[in-house]
């Protein structure tokens, strides 16, 4: 079981230090409806981080492979091509950065986020978790993982519960936060907002090329 968690806490984190729905989150705590627009975004959020997970856990576990102290050949090759997209989405993403003090570029949806209601936000938290491409290759390593490395059901359901609850946490912690003390957590929270705007695209561009590095890796020792 220490090793399947070994290999899914990487990519939760991954999820984790994603800025965009850090930002989004953010923008929600300092817009009118805070309160029901950010509960719903997280509740969204956590669907669609279990929804991805545990879809492909299912799939992965029925790929062919021979026994669990043999080489995954399949396993191997699956991981390779996600660690390739996630080094190819991590190039693209160093080359959109802002250059020269260029204003960074965020998704024209943001803009739209004072006007959210609670169930519109529980969509776009779970279209984040869920669909974005990103996150979900992220996801889709992650149930690859857990699939096919682990021993039991008891294993599998830990290693979920886990990456689930990392990947959640940077999304959780200022929502629940702000809940308790939204008076004191507004100005941390807008300079927050400020630093993630301005180094997104770096830091998603360090992040997965980290990570793809990673699962590349995990992909080649299947072959032995």
């Amino acid at each position: 079981m220490g090793q399947v968690i070994g290999e899914v806490l990487p990519l939760a984190l991954g999820v984790a230090i994603s800025p965009i729905p850090i930002i989004a989150a953010i923008l929600m705590l300092l817009s009118p409806k805070a309160r029901g627009t950010s509960l719903g975004f997280l509740f969204g959020w956590l669907l669609g981080i279990v929804v991805a997970v545990v879809v492909f856990t299912l799939l992965s576990s029925i790929l062919p492979e021979s026994g669990s102290d043999s080489p995954k050949p399949i396993a191997g090759v699956v991981k390779i091509a996600l660690g390739l997209l996630l080094v190819g989405l991590a190039v693209r993403q160093w080359r959109a950065r802002p250059r020269d003090g260029a204003a960074p570029v965020l998704p024209t949806w943001m803009s739209a986020i004072d006007s959210l209601t609670a169930g519109r936000g529980f969509a776009l938290g779970f279209a984040l978790a869920a669909v974005n491409p990103k996150n979900l290759l992220m996801g889709v390593a992650a149930g690859l993982a857990v699939g096919s490395d682990s021993p039991n059901i008891g294993a599998t359901v830990v290693a979920i519960v886990v990456y689930t609850v990392i990947a959640a946490s940077t999304v959780a912690v200022p929502v629940v936060a702000y809940l308790l003390a939204a008076q004191r957590l507004a100005t941390p929270l807008e300079a927050l907002r400020g630093w993630l705007t301005r180094n997104n695209a770096t830091v998603m561009a360090v992040l997965l090329l980290i990570i793809g590095v990673v699962v590349i890796g995990k992909g080649l020792a299947d072959f032995s």
